[in-house]
Parts: structure tokens; C-alpha cells; sequence
């Protein structure tokens, strides 16, 4: 047998002297402390987890929260015009300066280093997910009580990075009323138990149109599952965000963090973020 050179993590051998598996997190910057980090995931694409990462935020804000979000969707970044943002971010020798929004949410986001922002992104895999871990551990985030990580759909390499890399203590699952919803929720939580990060809720977007008129709400898309569908996973908390034109209109015009809504207090009451 070769001598041991005591590199576990590049060694194959099952010997008397391996030590526990290492862990994969991966520092911040020096000038960074982040003390909660929340990832919006979903089964698949289209339901809304950007809206609902910037409305977290915005809220969490408004609340007197240090706040920033990690936009990881490098391939479809939409948080910079969520919020209307149009500086770039900098750097120095100590790393890169998110971008801030009015209300003071930091921002780091693949758009906010491309000169041209419709420019599409054709990477592969490592490049994407090299961005993403570099995001966390470049970027001076500063004293941030809670970040939002706006993940990419699926359970892929950036998911995986994030999970491994991010000391993620809880996710916010994001899905739509569709029949199809428990297959979506199911792949979420399962890779999340199989990553041992707890699933902190579950919000249902286009949950239902409410009649300005009469207000009956009206689902639009089918009956709502989102309390069935938690409960058959063990997810406590949950909500509900309707249809609503004026959200639409807030993130189209770069103002989301001044909408207000109190779907969202459950989740934020849940991860922490109430004063």
C-alpha cells in the first residue's frame, strides 16, 4: 500500500486512517457576515420564484433587516429589473460591491456585470456554477442579516452548489396550482432531505384572482393543493399569492420593493425576519 499522504478527499482507499467526510462550504469574504441564508427553489421553471424572492426581501427590509439577495439564475437573472437597478457592480482588491436598492438590499447579479444586460449567457455547467459559489465568496456583502438566494429551476449543478457551498438554513419552495404540483414539490423537498436542509414553507403563486367587485376569489389555474401538498410533506407553513396586475406592474417598472402585501408574513414569521 502506497504511503498515506492524509488527503482524504482526493484518496479512494477505505483505510483505517481516513477522517470524516470534509465539509464542502465554502468562506465568505473576509469583509462579509452573513448570518442567515434562505434559497427559493422550485421543482421547475415559470412559477415565480424570483416574484417571491424580492418580495421576501423587500419585506424582510421594510422590517429593519440588513437584507441582500444572490441571484443564482446566471442563464435568467431578473432580480436587477425587479428592482430597477442600473449601476454595475465594482471591485477592488477586496473583492466585488453588490449593487443597493432604494431600500437598501444588496444585490449580486450576473446582469449587473454584463455591459449589455439582454446579451444572452452561453456557458456550461462549471463556469455557471464557478459564478455562483464566486458570488458568495467575492463579494463583500457586508454585515447581511438575511440573504435570499434566487435559485435556477430544477435540481441541477447549481442547487447542488448552492446546498454544498452556502451555509443554507432553510429553503422556500415556490409552486402554482396545477395538478402536477406534488410531483414539483416532491423533488424539491426530496433533494432537500437528501442535502439535510430543512424546508422552512411552501408558497403557491397565482394561487387565485380575486374579483375586485364582489372579492370572490377565483382560481384561475385550478383549486389551490398548497395546503394539502404541505401537509402530506410535513411542511408547516405555507401561503398564498394571488393574481394580482399591480405586482406585475411594480416588477415591470423596477419598483417591487414598493409593493406591499402581508401574504408573506407566515414565511417571514417562520425564518425569523419579524421585529
Amino acid at each position: 500500500m502506497a504511503e498515506c499522504n492524509h488527503d482524504c478527499a482526493n484518496c479512494a482507499s477505505n483505510c483505517a486512517d481516513r477522517t470524516s467526510p470534509q465539509s464542502f462550504l465554502a468562506a465568505q469574504n473576509s469583509r462579509s457576515n452573513v448570518k442567515n441564508v434562505i434559497a427559493v427553489v422550485s421543482g421547475k421553471g415559470g412559477v415565480g420564484k424570483s416574484l417571491v424572492t424580492s418580495l421576501l426581501a423587500s419585506a424582510a427590509a421594510r422590517k429593519g433587516f440588513s437584507t441582500a439577495i444572490l441571484d443564482a439564475d446566471i442563464t435568467g437573472p431578473s432580480i436587477p429589473k425587479a428592482f430597477g437597478l442600473k449601476d454595475k457592480v465594482t471591485g477592488d482588491e477586496e473583492g466585488m460591491y453588490p449593487v443597493q436598492s432604494s431600500l437598501g438590499i444588496k444585490v449580486m447579479s450576473l446582469n449587473l456585470l454584463l455591459d449589455d444586460d439582454t446579451a444572452p449567457v452561453v456557458w456550461r455547467s462549471p463556469i455557471i456554477t464557478s459564478s455562483v459559489k464566486q458570488f458568495w465568496t467575492d463579494t463583500v456583502w457586508g454585515d447581511v442579516d438575511y440573504m435570499f438566494v434566487d435559485m435556477p429551476p430544477g435540481t441541477g449543478d447549481v442547487p447542488l452548489t448552492v446546498f454544498q457551498s452556502l451555509p443554507v438554513s432553510g429553503i422556500v419552495i415556490v409552486t402554482t396550482p396545477q395538478e402536477l404540483v406534488e410531483m414539483i414539490v416532491g423533488k424539491a423537498v426530496r433533494m432537500a432531505g437528501l442535502l439535510n436542509v430543512p424546508v422552512v414553507a411552501l408558497v403557491e403563486n397565482m394561487s387565485y384572482l380575486e374579483c375586485p367587485d364582489c372579492g370572490k376569489k377565483i382560481p384561475v389555474f385550478g383549486e389551490s393543493h398548497v395546503e394539502q401538498t404541505a401537509e402530506k410533506f410535513g411542511i408547516d407553513t405555507f401561503a398564498r399569492i394571488p393574481i394580482d396586475s399591480t405586482i406585475a406592474k411594480a416588477s415591470d417598472e423596477g419598483m417591487i420593493e414598493r409593493y406591499y402585501g402581508t401574504w408573506l408574513d407566515g414565511v417571514l414569521e417562520k425564518i425569523g425576519a419579524v421585529r
